[in-house]
């Protein structure tokens, strides 16, 4: 397993949710989406990240993303970092666009550099040596606080976080339950949950795949 094909989010109203992203993103099959009802409540455990090339990108999506619906939960500001703010999509999907540079050197565009998903873990080292044992190799790590996995031609870039740290970072409570409400579909080891219950499907099966439980 070396790269991510596809994001799947459950909403309960999969319609409306593949027109939000369509409107504010538009990653195409990058980001699936499906219905599901099961139960979820409060922080999900992970959240999605749009890296872009300037300020004027940042504003650009975040401001479709809230005109197509989602609330921001993270007002667009200069950081240490750079520049970025966070929404929460229709469907309660966390998600933040950034950029590293803190001054517009061009226009707006619509171009996304990375599409990151980061996972909020429990046990970084345990989760790592996971994901390792299952084929993925490690490119940066920051010890128990950040593990970001090398795949450079991967569609999703994928990264753990510690989840309270996670939180923070978007701007939200820590605490959370049931559903995490998205699953993962790339690699060929097969189909596999990850010590804090996010599910990983075989490529192809997505469209049909049934949702399990993947407590948050």
């Amino acid at each position: 397993m070396t790269s991510i094909d596809t994001v799947i989010i459950e909403a309960e109203d999969p319609a409306a949710a593949e027109t939000f992203y369509a409107t504010a993103f538009g990653l195409g099959d990058r980001l699936r989406v499906r219905g599901s009802d099961t139960p979820t409540s409060g922080f999900r455990g992970f959240t999605l990240s749009l890296t872009v090339a300037r300020p004027a990108t940042v504003d650009g999506f975040l401001d479709a993303a809230v005109d197509a619906g989602a609330t921001a939960v993270k007002p667009a500001a200069k950081s240490f970092w750079g520049y970025g703010g966070v929404v929460r999509a229709p469907d309660g999907t966390l998600w933040k666009v950034a950029t590293s540079q803190k001054r517009d050197k061009g226009p707006a565009t619509r171009d996304v550099d990375r599409f990151v998903l980061l996972l909020g873990v429990s046990d970084m080292t345990a989760t790592k040596d996971f994901y390792v044992a299952h084929g993925l190799t490690v490119g940066k790590s920051y010890g128990r606080k950040y593990v970001e996995f090398a795949a450079p031609s991967s569609p999703v870039q994928f990264a753990l976080y510690g989840r309270r740290a996670l939180a923070k970072d978007a701007g939200v409570d820590p605490e959370g339950s049931g559903s995490h409400r998205m699953a993962v579909v790339g690699g060929d080891r097969g189909a596999f949950t990850d010590p804090d219950g996010f599910a990983w499907e075989e490529p192809g099966a997505e469209p049909g795949a049934e949702p399990g439980a993947r407590p948050a």
